[in-house]
Order: C-alpha cells, then sequence, then structure tokens
C-alpha cells in the first residue's frame, strides 16, 4: 500500500485531528484515513449538490409539517 506524508499542517486541524483520535480511540492514522474514507464517499456520491437542489425543486412549495406536533397529536390520542 502507498504511504501519504502530509506536511504544514496548520497547528489548529493538527490539535482538532489529535482531539478526534483520542475521543474516538484511533490513532491519528486511523483518524485521518477514515476522515479520507468520508470524503471519499462524499465524492463518489457525485452531484450531491446537485441531487439537494432538485430535491429542492421538486419539494418546493410544498408546506412541511411539524414533525413534533404531529407526534404530539399522535401520543394524546
Amino acid at each position: 500500500m502507498p504511504n501519504l506524508t502530509i506536511r504544514d499542517v496548520p497547528d489548529d486541524l493538527y490539535a482538532l485531528l489529535k482531539a478526534l483520535a483520542e475521543r474516538e480511540r484511533r490513532s491519528l492514522q486511523q483518524t485521518a484515513l477514515v476522515l479520507l474514507g468520508q470524503a471519499r464517499r462524499l465524492a463518489d456520491a457525485g452531484g450531491s449538490v446537485e441531487e439537494a437542489r432538485a430535491l429542492r425543486a421538486r419539494f418546493g412549495g410544498r408546506r412541511l409539517g411539524d414533525v413534533v406536533s404531529d407526534v404530539r397529536q399522535e401520543r394524546a390520542r
């Protein structure tokens, strides 16, 4: 497997990655690989922004109910 070296990581980004790694009980390298994998899935989704725009156009103008209110009404029955 190839290796990747990242130089000149800003201190605040490094601290964030380190804190995330500790919280998830992973190494810094494992955390970076997980985040890169998530980025790959987003890129593979291909055009998620376009999909969101299409959904907005499709459902635009429709009144979406108040979910919390609907659940409360159902529970009150």
